[in-house]
Order: C-alpha cells, then structure tokens, then sequence
C-alpha cells in the first residue's frame, strides 16, 4: 500500500510550507502574543512556527500534532528551546484552564468533526482565553489545485481509481458558517473574515506548495475505496505537474489563489 501523510513529508516540510509560513503572520498580529502567555500550537508540524510563538513569550508553550513523524522531528529539531511537543488530537486535549491563547495555523480544514475539537479547546482555554485559526475556505479553495485535480478526474489512466476518492476537508463558503461553529462551541466572535490571497510563483513552486500539504489528503489510501498503487501516485503527480506548467503565464510565473478564513474568538464565559 502506497500513502502519502504528514509522517510521510515531515522531511520536507519545514522546508516547503511556504504558503502555511506566510499566513502565519496574520495570526501573530491577530493574537498579540503577551509576555507572560501560555500558548498551545495547535496542529504545530515540525514547530518552525512554535519555535517564533516561544521568542514572544516565557510562558509555557505546548506544540501538538497528530502526525508521528510530525512530532519527532519537532523534537529533534527544537531540543533545548524549553517547548514540550507531544502527539496528539484536538478532540482529545487533556486541559482545563491552562493557555492563554490557541494558535491554530493551517490545520483547522483537517477538523472534519469540529465540534469535539472546538469543545475541548474551549476547555483548555483560560477565561478571556482566544483562539485564532487560519485555514483554507471554501469549497474552491485554490483553483489553480482544484484544475489540476479536475484533469486528474477525467484522465483515463487515474479517472476510475480517483472516482473513489472521498475528501478529507471542512470547507465552509461564507465567514458567517466558521464563525456560527464557533459560536455553538461556546465561543464570542472577534473577528471573522475569508480572504482571497494571491501570489505569484513558478509553476515548481506551486507544486511544491501542493505537496506540503494537499497532497496528504489527495494521496492517502484512507481516502479511497479502491487501493491506490505506486503507479497512480506517479500518474497523479504528473498530471498535477504538468497543470501547474500550463497554467504559467508568458513569464513563466502561476497566480496562485487561495481563499482563507482568518477567525478570532474569545473565551468569555
């Protein structure tokens, strides 16, 4: 069986997370990390960004992940720099009253049942605690991904296996359905926004984007209901390949688009 996780690419991944890094400054801004803060990176990867949460404060500072490989190399990487990384789930957080803030970066569309996991962030949070996430949004989340996968869905050689494909993501349309979520969590609302993002890259660039993190759910066995073999990966990665070059202007370069949801919310009760 041939699957492709966040174990799998957590080699690469500090490296290629381009798109997750630069998004990550808009929830720094947004939280106004203090001194003395608590601070849970939720969904925290190899902990590059953990590493800059930790620079901002003396608090306590708590990565978790749910990838294995994740994890391990958070800990390798960040020996000595006093931030506890442990494997985990969002639904399964064993806190009560203890962060002052949650830093939910690039994760929250891999929340497919939110609620438990919103409860018990909720639940970790101390009063007057916020949570922010950043995270793609809506249905065409990036249409420079969704052409390249819709070339995939009609090439002969991977149309039948894709066929059986079956999304791993939460995607709402509008910023009102994230911030109504959050709200049956027990959550006040700050602030509550999907932007349209776009950058330009090569098109090497844009498919190094995809395999840093579209690519775990586009590539893994638990998606499908037929088994996926090395030689529909190999086609699969080739059809996107070769999109993401068609879809490069006369100077070589992709607009690549994302929608985004920024949301902000407070602990208040």
């Amino acid at each position: 069986m041939f699957v492709t996780n966040f174990s799998a690419i957590s080699k690469q991944y500090e490296k290629d997370s381009i798109i997750q890094k630069s998004a990550s400054e808009v929830l720094f801004d947004m939280l106004d990390i203090q001194p003395d803060d608590n601070v849970l990176d939720l969904g925290c990867g190899t902990g590059n960004i953990t590493r800059s949460i930790k620079e901002k404060t003396r608090g306590n500072v708590v990565g978790i992940d749910l990838s294995e490989g994740m994890i391990q190399k958070a800990q390798a990487k960040n020996a000595g720099q006093d931030i506890i990384f442990l494997q985990g789930s969002a639904e399964k957080l064993n806190y009560e009253n203890e962060f002052d803030i949650i830093f939910c970066n690039s994760v929250f569309q891999w929340f497919k049942k939110p609620m438990p996991a919103l409860s018990a962030c909720r639940n970790a949070l101390k009063k007057n605690g916020k949570m922010a996430i950043q995270a793609p949004a809506r249905v065409d989340y990036c249409p420079n991904f969704i052409d390249a996968i819709q070339e995939v869905r009609k090439d002969r050689d991977t149309k039948d296996i894709f066929a059986g494909f079956t999304s791993p993501w939460l995607f709402f349309n509008t910023a009102e359905e994230y911030s109504d979520l959050f709200k049956d969590a027990g959550f006040t609302i700050r602030e509550s926004t999907i932007d349209k993002v776009v950058t330009e890259h090569t098109p090497e660039e844009v498919y190094t984007i995809f395999e840093s993190g579209a690519a775990a759910g586009y590539l893994n066995q638990e998606c499908y209901n037929a088994t996926i073999t090395q030689d529909y990966v190999k086609l699969f990665r080739k059809i996107v390949r070769d999109s993401f070059n068609r879809q490069a202007d006369d100077k070589g370069k992709v607009e690549l688009i994302f929608y985004r949801i920024y949301l902000l919310a407070v602990k208040t009760m």
